[in-house]
């Protein structure tokens, strides 16, 4: 073998073989050794044909593999999007191409599979963009007081919430989220293997805080673990979701009401109803952001029929796609209302263009068209064409993922 053929890269379908080497992948990557129940519920989540590793010579650079997921988009439609995680690379053959030919087969094989959208959690902000995602959801952690909090007389009281243990929340919160997740663009289906490893709750999760503890309303639960520093009792909610705002107001009177606890740090999306429940809505402090879920759009019209859209629109526009062959002049075609929409190739000259990564970031409406092209990364012949497509991709609701995977 010739050396330019040792250090060529090869990626394949992984085997049961492979599997050491990739959590030696993972361990080193980010940092942690997994343990035997995250690796059973990986295997359950991703079959060894969800698996892709790459190869130098006889030695295992590289992993990447997708769950089989589904996403809810606006208008209320169910696609399947396979998530893309596991993503590592050896730190020793670096500069080698390794990431994107990964990445490169990987996404191929999900668009022959028919889906029209992937999406993952990213480690780090910059590495995704380059393979046309976009960021689809945002979280604000808020941190308050709940000493202080008090309820405004015009927010209701609805009561509904119990105490429950973790055997009675593994019999109903998985059948509350996924009604919630119907209801909510952006929103992921949780597999019954990724709830398995929620309710085990190994004390690898936990990071020093207790096990979690459940409240449960007939529309909503909320999980949270209690963290104690020197007697200042933090609590730290892990889920929060609630079908109706009955709901949501309901579990968060039950969580200000646990006496002995100082703060509440909860993640939510921007447009949380909380700040407006309370007579003080400074309490609940924005500390923190992150960017939860992104998305790359595989088929441009499949996705684009797929979704509902505000207001009425009939346009050509161009995607720019340096990483698949999803690049080229598309018309939209929508009535607005709630309708879906649809798309198709046309031969035409566009008259908004954008990138495949920032199509599927106002695809979910957490961003804007007129946002990205004041930031010079959407252009328009015009004003008014810039308008009628930043409208009709705008949603009545902030878009939330609900799983971190």
């Amino acid at each position: 073998m010739t050396t330019e053929q040792a250090s060529a890269v090869q990626v394949r379908t992984a085997t049961e073989e492979d599997w050491p080497h990739i959590l030696k992948l993972d361990n080193f990557a980010f940092g942690a050794h997994i343990a035997d129940l995250k690796t059973g519920i990986t295997r359950d989540l991703a079959p060894d044909d969800n698996v892709l590793v790459a190869t130098i010579g006889d030695e295992v650079v590289g992993v990447t593999m997708h769950y089989e997921l589904q996403i809810t988009v606006p208008g209320g439609g169910l696609v399947d999007a396979p998530g893309v995680t596991w993503v590592s690379v050896a730190p020793t053959p670096r500069r080698k191409g390794i990431l994107r030919s990964m990445l490169t087969e990987q996404h191929q094989r999900c668009r022959a599979s028919g889906a029209p959208v992937s999406i993952l959690t990213a480690s780090e902000g910059g590495i995704y963009g380059r393979f046309g995602y976009g960021p689809i959801t945002m979280e604000y952690t808020r941190t308050l007081d709940r000493r202080f909090a008090r309820f405004r007389d015009t927010t209701a009281d609805p009561g509904g919430v119990r105490l429950a243990r973790v055997e009675e929340a593994r019999e109903v919160v998985p059948a509350i989220y996924d009604r919630w997740r119907r209801t909510c663009a952006g929103a992921v289906r949780r597999p019954d293997a990724f709830w398995r490893g929620v309710f085990a709750d190994p004390e690898s999760d936990r990071g020093g805080a207790s096990a979690l503890f459940y409240m449960v309303h007939a529309d909503g639960f909320v999980s949270y673990r209690v963290r104690d520093h020197a007697k200042r009792m933090t609590v730290e909610v892990s889920d929060l979701f609630a079908v109706t705002p009955e709901a949501y107001i309901a579990l968060w009177r039950a969580l200000c009401a646990l006496d002995l606890m100082q703060t509440i740090t909860v993640s939510e999306p921007r447009t949380s109803l909380l700040p407006y429940l309370l007579d003080n809505p400074r309490l609940p402090r924005i500390t923190g952001s992150f960017d939860l879920l992104w998305a790359r759009i595989l088929d441009v019209p499949a996705v684009l029929s797929a979704r509902a859209y505000f207001s009425d629109l009939d346009l050509p526009f161009e995607v720019v796609d340096d990483f698949l062959d999803q690049g080229g002049v598309y018309r939209l075609r929508a009535a607005g209302g709630g309708e879906p929409g649809e798309c198709y190739r046309v031969d035409e000259e566009p008259r908004v263009r954008i990138t495949a990564g920032d199509l599927a970031s106002i695809y979910f409406g957490e961003h804007r068209a007129d946002t990205l092209a004041q930031a010079g990364r959407v252009w328009a012949v015009d004003e008014e064409s810039l308008d009628v497509f930043d409208r009709a991709f705008a949603t009545a609701a902030t878009p939330q993922g609900g799983m971190f995977f």
